[in-house]
């Protein structure tokens, strides 16, 4: 049997094998392409099983691999370093130590998602982030505001003009004439401060 591990990065992954004793038997690093890999494991032969933390990156690597008949095993990426902490980290350090965790069978495994249910968990995750950097512009703008004691009344936000609004923010400060339009206005549903309310003091 072979155990792999393999340190992933977006262009690139540094693969280290070793064997059942845990001497290495072939290390490499290439590109993120699947005949890369594909080579890479048929010089080894059957009886292998691949590691890999659990990066944003891992989809296509791990449909890849089960395709080849090669299991792979999704490493909790927190707790491997806990595991092993290493002064001295590499990527020829780190695909070395995911593969004898893999052959001690120490490595802290997490659940794979379905493919069925890939989508639906990206859409959520993706719709978290717009919803916190959301509030996070909301609360800056009105922080901004309340700096200069204005207050906001609630009108029709079709009433108030987008390019007003945005020429209100830049009066309230000057750092704000060096700042793109498309900054400012970043959530025009959002910040109903600037873009559904009229500013008065």
């Amino acid at each position: 049997m072979f155990y792999t591990g393999i340190d992933l990065h977006k262009f690139t992954s540094y693969l280290t094998t070793v064997d059942s004793s845990g001497n290495i038997v072939k290390q490499a690093d290439i590109k993120n392409v699947s005949h890369n890999f594909v080579q890479y494991f048929s010089d080894l032969g059957n009886g292998n099983i691949t590691t890999v933390e659990s990066t944003m990156t891992w989809y296509w690597l791990n449909d890849l691999l089960t395709s080849m008949n090669i299991p792979l095993v999704l490493a909790h990426a927190k707790y491997v370093k806990a595991i092993v902490y290493a002064k001295v980290k590499t990527d020829k350090i780190d695909s070395h130590t995911l593969a004898q965790l893999l052959r001690m069978d120490y490595i802290p495994a997490v659940n794979k998602i379905s493919n069925d249910k890939r989508l639906l968990r990206d859409a959520l995750r993706a719709r978290l982030k717009i919803v916190q950097r959301y509030t996070s512009i909301t609360n800056s703008i009105q922080l901004l505001l309340a700096k200069y004691n204005f207050e906001t009344q609630r009108v029709n936000p079709n009433s108030v003009p987008l390019k007003t609004a945005t020429n209100t923010l830049r009066l309230l400060s000057p750092t704000l004439l060096f700042m793109p339009c498309s900054i400012i206005r970043l959530s025009v549903n959002t910040t109903a401060l600037c873009f559904g309310r009229k500013i008065n003091k």
